[in-house]
């Protein structure tokens, strides 16, 4: 399936599942969770069944025949083994004269109790739906085309609905919390490369740098897992955001560790000084944040001489955390906001002393609208232990305010083009100019006018 395949496929499903929607009493909130757990019930059926003949023809004749797969069987195939009950066809061939809501709240249980990672983190509220709009909703992701599905089309669906889900606001009270977009995940793992070792993101949302650090490994190394490569460990503060992540996880066959707690208070991982990679889009401007509390006062991903900043803003938290959180040769990107690159007073004194280390490695401007439901501007941060010498006293500035792909009237990204052009800028500045080659490739290719950012190297 090609990719203009694999985006048809995304629009109909999702055009489908949300006309259902608008004819239901069910508001977005409550649409979102329930669908995306068919959505993983559906993946996992297709990888059951396409584990299951690889495992029955590995497995050699012994004296009594062939033994019974195993969970273990089907994990290191990269697969759920998934109870009868708890099997897509399964669901879809029950007869209307059974309660459909009860079986599918219990296909979720049983793959709980098999797999304890997914305690309390799949939806088993299906009473609350229609019995006709559950069953559509099974046909929609029942069609030949979906069953045929292979590889992580699955993950990149659950993706696109994640992304229409925040762009209607879905369970997004503060403002599409759980989802940073993907133009903008992608710019971060491209700058900072997280092909090894321990990855955090202390305000994960619902995965999403995880999962593109995965694709990002297997376009780098085909055919390699990225658990055979890096460790991933996030956090989260909202309990919906953690089931997502967890979810998100699972479906694209990521082991990780996600623990729903509050950064600010706690660091439940331990992970000050041993991180490869740190990538997170935190909440900006976070006010209320208790400094008194003993925890904070003392807490070692601080500057222990500058590190408590008196503004009620949590932004300088963050930008500590991320730091003291690598290792002498670890990258952090992140996403902040814009109005923390020229704070005053404390905000000032901390920044110093962070450029001071020699870590900040690249400040990119991003302009208005690349938020779904947000139009502020922001800056990424890139912070870099590891700089070469020549570099220890520089920092990369890129002004991109004026770069962008218009989605809609509201919404900008970036293109493939632009993206290279920037990891381009990054590795001539890192001394690589074969990049540069490879970014007016594209760049002429897509006949794109970056000259501006070019010209910043």
């Amino acid at each position: 399936m090609n990719q203009q395949e694999i985006k048809q496929l995304e629009t109909e499903l999702w055009d489908s599942a949300n006309s259902l929607r608008a004819n239901s009493k069910l508001t977005a909130a409550e649409y979102k969770d329930p669908v995306l757990g068919l959505i993983l019930l559906r993946y996992a059926q297709n990888r059951y069944d396409q584990a299951k003949g690889q495992i029955e023809a590995s497995i050699p004749d012994g004296p009594r025949g062939k033994r019974a797969s195993t969970k273990e069987d089907f994990l290191a195939a990269g697969a759920m083994m998934l109870p009868e009950a708890s099997q897509f066809d399964y669901l879809a061939d029950l007869p209307e004269s059974e309660s459909l809501d009860e079986a599918i709240n219990n296909a979720m249980k049983l793959i709980e109790e098999a797999y304890p990672d997914l305690l309390g983190v799949l939806p088993k509220n299906y009473q609350e739906f229609d019995a006709d709009l559950l069953r559509e909703l099974i046909r929609v992701f029942n069609k030949d085309s979906v069953k045929k599905i292979k590889g992580d089309i699955f993950g990149r669906i659950y993706e696109f609905f994640l992304m229409k889900f925040s762009m209607d606001g879905a369970g997004a009270q503060e403002g599409g919390e759980f989802f940073t977009p993907p133009s903008l995940v992608q710019l971060i793992v491209n700058m900072i490369k997280p092909d090894h070792g321990i990855i955090h993101d202390p305000a994960c949302g619902s995965g999403g740098m995880f999962v593109q650090t995965g694709h990002f490994i297997e376009e780098q190394n085909k055919g390699v897992s990225i658990n055979t490569k890096v460790k991933c460990y996030g956090s989260e503060l909202k309990s919906n955001n953690t089931r997502l992540a967890k979810m998100n996880l699972a479906i694209h066959g990521i082991e990780g560790k996600v623990s729903e707690t509050n950064s600010f208070y706690s660091d439940p991982h331990a992970l000050v000084g041993q991180c490869d990679f740190v990538m997170a889009n935190p909440p900006f401007n976070v006010k209320k944040v208790d400094k008194k509390k003993d925890y904070v006062k003392t807490d070692v991903r601080l500057f222990n001489d500058v590190g408590i900043p008196k503004a009620d803003n949590g932004n300088y938290l963050w930008i500590q955390y991320f730091y003291h959180y690598l290792n002498d040769q670890g990258r952090a990107g992140f996403v902040m906001a814009s109005s923390a690159t020229d704070a005053g007073n404390t905000e000032k004194a901390i920044r110093q002393k962070l450029v001071e280390t020699g870590a900040v490695d690249c400040i990119v401007a991003v302009g208005n609208n690349f938020f779904y439901t947000r139009s502020l501007p922001c800056h990424v941060w890139f912070l870099d232990k590891g700089k070469t010498d020549a570099n220890k006293d520089k920092i990369l500035m890129i002004d991109a305010r004026n770069t962008f792909r218009v989605v809609t009237n509201t919404i900008n990204d970036y293109s493939p083009g632009q993206l290279t052009n920037f990891n381009a800028i990054m590795e001539s500045y890192r001394g690589d100019e074969t990049a540069i080659a490879s970014a007016r490739t594209i760049h002429n290719q897509e006949a794109i006018s970056l000259g501006k950012d070019l010209s910043l190297i």
